[in-house]
């Protein structure tokens, strides 16, 4: 006989719930084994930066995780340049505040290493959880043998918790024994700082600078995430690391530049966490000069180039993890009399859960698009102008654009194309303002780019499941 009764109801909900939970077509198996759909974003070989050592270790610190390394650490055999870009959420996670101190305190020198917890964010968590971050940072540092406050700090995971710090810290000697330079353990420790990601996000390149055309600098980066995922920043976190020799001030300010145009112009749901930091450190070791805080300097703008290049690609590896995404999607606002208006123009687009929605019910719905434009809050007066807006989708493929709205008149749209084309996992939605110097369409003006994904029933099962 089968019971209605509540309690009976509510197990049975339950259950069918877990069993649907074991079964996610976008999100990370319950073995983390890497969907073959990702397979491609995972590098298979790298070039790293000189006189850097990295380890991913497990330590278990949600108990459900018995064996998947939770712990990484990335340090270097020389003190580094260092700066960082945070959180702007007003509940800022005990690390974040312990990061901030330790590199205003140091004035962005002296820095050694970077540890980072996946499992629990160490956020709203009082006194505790900040004693509990500067326990970390001392610990590493006493298995770096240097003195206090030479390591960053950062946690991802559950908010509201706190660290089951002694295990950790326990583990942190270990960490420190497993550190090494090969790319499995730069693919390991990127790993280590997962949560609800598929797969690990691990870039590297060389690069060169004007005033040393022939010696060759590295650079690496690592980033996790995929939801909670809107600027500024995200609940991302990242870490790039150069061999280049930079001054602090300059660090900062290329950083700052290549944030802004990179992780944060990325979008998966709107929302912003506690922990959101993106650290980048620069040892020196592979020698050539010094990388000036003078904006006029060759070596600094082409420094920046690279550093805004690179954490673009990165960043766009987090998109397409987003959290039960199926799309990839870039909307570009051309022609745009200002920058910013342009930027908030296509921030609007990419987390309007109506776009999104349509994008993954392959519905080329333009109207809703048009409606994020006209809602934006923030665009300068004269910067919208509905006959001089035109609306298009540019396949990726090369292929001719479909046109969807032209000048604020609406085209007969290719229903089957369009469908073709939203049946792609990437796409690219292009908006022309029409506002360059002359206010018509391809004249000139500010460009905006932002990177997102589409929302599927998956975004909400996982979300739903999130602390299960």
């Amino acid at each position: 006989m089968v019971s209605n009764s509540p309690s009976a109801t509510m197990a049975v909900s339950s259950f069918a719930r877990m069993l649907k939970g074991q079964v996610r077509s976008y999100s990370a198996p319950l073995d983390m084994a890497i969907p073959p759909s990702k397979q491609r974003y995972i590098p298979t070989s790298g070039s790293y930066p000189k006189g850097f050592l990295v380890s991913g270790t497990h330590v278990g610190v949600k108990a459900s995780n018995t064996r998947f390394p939770d712990l990484a650490l990335i340090a270097s055999e020389t003190p580094c340049s260092a700066a960082a870009v945070f959180t702007t959420n007003k509940f800022q996670a005990a690390p974040v505040q312990v990061s901030r101190e330790t590199l205003r305190t140091r004035k962005g020198q002296g820095i050694r290493s970077v540890v980072i917890n996946s499992g629990c964010a160490n956020a709203v968590t009082g006194k505790g959880g900040l004693e509990d971050a500067v326990q970390m940072g001392r610990t590493v540092d006493q298995c770096n043998g240097v003195e206090k406050d030479s390591s960053l700090v950062m946690s991802t995971g559950v908010i509201g918790q706190r660290l089951p710090i002694s295990k950790i810290l326990d583990r942190i000697p270990t960490a420190h024994n497993n550190l090494a330079s090969s790319h499995e353990a730069w693919l390991t420790t990127a790993r280590a700082i997962c949560t609800t990601d598929t797969f690990p996000k691990l870039l590297s390149r060389e690069f060169t600078l004007p005033s040393s055309p022939g010696q060759t600098y590295r650079l690496a980066g690592m980033t996790k995430g995929a939801g909670m995922i809107h600027p500024n920043m995200a609940t991302l976190l990242g870490v790039l690391c150069t061999d280049a020799a930079v001054e602090p001030a300059a660090l900062q300010s290329i950083l700052k530049h290549a944030v802004s145009r990179s992780f944060n112009s990325i979008s998966i749901d709107g929302d912003t966490s506690t922990n959101d930091t993106i650290a980048v450190l620069a040892n020196g070791a592979a020698g050539g000069n010094v990388v000036p805080a003078s904006e006029t300097h060759e070596d600094y703008q082409a420094l920046k180039t690279v550093l805004t290049d690179f954490a673009q690609e990165l960043s766009q590896l987090v998109v397409r993890d987003g959290e039960g995404a199926t799309k990839f999607v870039t909307v570009r606002v051309r022609n745009s009399s200002d920058y910013e208006s342009a930027r908030l123009i296509a921030s609007t687009i990419a987390r309007s859960p109506l776009v999104k929605t349509a994008l993954y019910g392959r519905d080329a719905n333009w109207g809703r698009i048009l409606c994020a434009i006209g809602y934006t809050q923030g665009v300068r007066d004269g910067v919208v102008v509905p006959e001089r807006t035109s609306v298009s989708f540019r396949p990726v493929d090369g292929s001719p654009i479909l046109k969807l709205l032209v000048n604020g008149e609406p085209e007969t749209v290719d229903e089957e194309r369009a469908s073709a084309i939203l049946q792609n996992e990437d796409l690219e939605i292009e908006i022309d303002l029409g506002g360059g110097e002359k206010g018509k369409a391809g004249c000139g003006g500010e460009d905006a780019v932002y990177w997102f994904c589409d929302f599927s029933h998956e975004y909400v099962t996982i979300n739903g499941d999130y602390r299960t």
